[in-house]
């Protein structure tokens, strides 16, 4: 299956599961505007200006598994966000709910002044000091809710953090 240019899904514990694209981005959501400065390890500090709808905006449109009116069911909620290079990052809707975190990640339209509609939106953490969860060329959105490991059998060695 080849991906249209640009575009990405949005999949997971959803009711409607989309396709969309930068122009999907930027004719159906409000687009916001914000100038960061991350600390790249490689090349050093980065200075860019990007425009886009916010990250929640668009994954709430898809109608995520939960409740919305119950706090606790949706901060049990995940974001896990590929990128064509093979990049990801993981968030906590928490992380992005008004309600908690709140926020102001962007899904990029726009990076300093040049559209993003051939490479792709690229997710924006205007919050992070480093740039390791920026993913560019997203290429998909998975939601789901954290379920909770079977806990570990008796006999586990603890960790401390002393030496």
């Amino acid at each position: 299956m080849s991906r249209r240019t640009g575009a990405f899904a949005i999949w997971g514990d959803v009711a409607l599961p989309a396709t969309l694209t930068v122009a999907d981005l930027r004719r159906d959501w409000i687009q916001h505007r914000t100038e960061v400065v991350f600390d790249c390890a490689t090349d050093g500090p980065q200075e860019h200006t990007f425009e886009g709808p916010l990250l929640r905006d668009v994954v709430a449109a898809a109608r995520p598994g939960f409740d919305p009116a119950r706090r606790k069911e949706r901060s049990r909620f995940l974001l896990a966000v590929s990128g064509g290079d093979g990049h990801h990052a993981l968030l906590s809707w928490a992380e992005i709910d008004s309600d908690f975190g709140d926020a102001p990640v962007l899904l990029a339209t726009r990076m300093d002044e040049q559209w993003l509609d051939t490479p792709g939106s690229q997710l924006v953490v205007p919050s992070d000091r480093c740039g390791a969860r920026y993913v560019s060329a997203v290429t998909g959105i998975w939601i789901g809710a954290f379920r909770t490991p079977r806990a570990p059998e008796a006999g586990v060695t603890r960790v401390s953090g002393r030496a």
